[in-house]
């Protein structure tokens, strides 16, 4: 009678992981390169658009680049829940934070977006030419001045853009949800907005922060949550709402896919 051998598979399965993890480190190279110079042609050919504030041709240019990075990497981010949105509304998006990939995960699905997170991240070549065109708003170091400035800066977007915010304020290094910060409440008790909560799963297993080769493995997928309508939770507590959000995020999260 057949037995099978279990130690067997393991063993081969943790030799196959450990030719695989120096190719996809070889092949990343020049899917780096590649991924650099679609950026470049991209931003070269959206910035006349973006200068002339042609943002219906911009935000489809932008798109076009976000489907197009996880296409040179052999990958096709799943949506689910798009039906969710209702592109005459305005939101505050909120999200998970795993990778850099977040950004065009979500412009993917919702190029019509201003981005707020850290000032670093427009000083990247290229890429922090893509985000000045999403109008994105930089967070500049922490204190009370600044943090009075953003969140001004924020209300003012609100009235014509959607946003999005990671609450987590940096990337993951584990892949587990870190804690959430509260920028994203004093935002919706200022306005009329509704939050969106959106999950991003894959994206960490793709390229995380700690690792610089990208596993060619990995599956994206995103999760539109239904929107939270701002008059049925302003009236809670900061940290219920957090509690709310956080746990709607955390039940589509797929960790390590």
């Amino acid at each position: 009678m057949f037995e099978f051998d279990s130690s067997r598979e393991g063993g081969n399965m943790a030799i196959t992981s450990r030719f695989r993890e120096p190719v996809f480190a070889l092949i990343s190279v020049p899917i780096f390169g590649l991924l650099y110079v679609f950026t470049a042609l991209t931003t070269l050919i959206a910035w006349p658009f973006a200068f002339l504030r042609m943002k219906k041709v911009t935000q489809l240019l932008l798109q076009f680049w976000a489907h197009g990075v996880f296409r040179i990497m052999g990958r096709k981010p799943r949506f689910t829940g798009l039906e969710h949105i209702d592109r005459k509304r305005k939101y505050i998006l909120v999200a998970n934070h795993t990778s850099v990939f977040d950004i065009p995960a979500i412009m993917a699905f919702y190029p019509g977006i201003s981005f707020f997170g850290r000032e670093r991240l427009l000083k990247i070549p290229l890429f922090g030419q893509v985000l000045k065109m999403t109008d994105y708003i930089p967070m500049s170091r922490a204190d009370v001045r600044n943090t009075k400035r953003m969140l001004s800066q924020l209300v003012q977007k609100s009235e014509g853009l959607s946003i999005a915010i990671f609450p987590e304020g940096t990337r993951t290094i584990d892949g587990s949800l870190n804690p959430f910060r509260r920028g994203f409440i004093h935002l919706m008790k200022n306005t009329e907005l509704a939050i969106l909560p959106v999950t991003i799963s894959g994206c960490h297993s793709l390229k995380p922060k700690t690792r610089f080769s990208i596993n060619f493995r990995s599956k994206v997928h995103v999760t539109i949550h239904e929107p939270m309508e701002n008059q049925q939770i302003r009236q809670m507590e900061d940290q219920e709402i957090i509690h709310i959000v956080r746990e709607t995020i955390q039940s589509a999260y797929q960790h390590g896919s």
